[in-house]
């Protein structure tokens, strides 16, 4: 007889109606919450996840009774928690990326700006190269070195007239080759 009652138990469980879900979250929820804080190690987290769980059978309303409620709220538990800390691993991401970020714009130009710069400049000095040898070596004096008109006039030893010449040659040259 004694094999006999220590068999009544498991028929009796055999027999009884399964949990649903709702029930068994609200009949161990403090075990619930030990198992996450457990493999997880923050309390105030595993509250909020079973939290969550609670709210999501809530909203799904499913009667339906499960077999082994306690395992599938572990592994329902084990997912949110998972997911929760994600979402907080990428929210502290983007709080270190927000703090590293200046308040103000930047000084320096964009890089679609510097490649822009980089090509005006490729053509400018190509326009320039392709000037008469004199329009270039009196544009370079004047444009690049920043002399007077007089002084490139004086050590070129021509005119005024033909420098003011050759600088509008060599201006023409340059804003011909820039896009509009």
């Amino acid at each position: 007889m004694p094999a006999n009652e220590s068999m009544a138990p498991e028929a009796a469980n055999a027999d009884a109606a399964p949990e649903s879900l709702l029930t068994a979250l609200v009949a161990h929820y403090d075990e619930l919450v030990d198992h996450v804080y457990r493999r997880f190690g923050r309390k105030s987290m595993a509250h909020e996840v079973v939290h969550e769980a609670w709210i999501q059978i809530q909203m799904r309303k499913t009667a339906r009774a499960i077999h082994s409620p306690l395992g599938l709220l572990r592994r329902i538990l084990h997912h949110l928690a998972v997911d929760h800390c994600r979402r907080s691993d990428t929210r502290q991401a983007l709080a270190c990326c927000m703090e590293a970020l200046p308040d103000a714009p930047s000084d320096q130009p964009s890089v679609e700006r510097v490649l822009d710069a980089r090509r005006e400049l490729l053509m400018l000095a190509e326009a320039i190269q392709n000037l008469p040898p004199r329009c270039r070596e009196v544009f370079i004096l004047h444009k690049i070195h920043g002399l007077s008109q007089r002084e490139v006039a004086e050590i070129q030893q021509v005119s005024l007239k033909t420098v003011e010449k050759h600088l509008r040659l060599g201006m023409r040259a340059c804003r011909s080759c820039l896009p509009a």
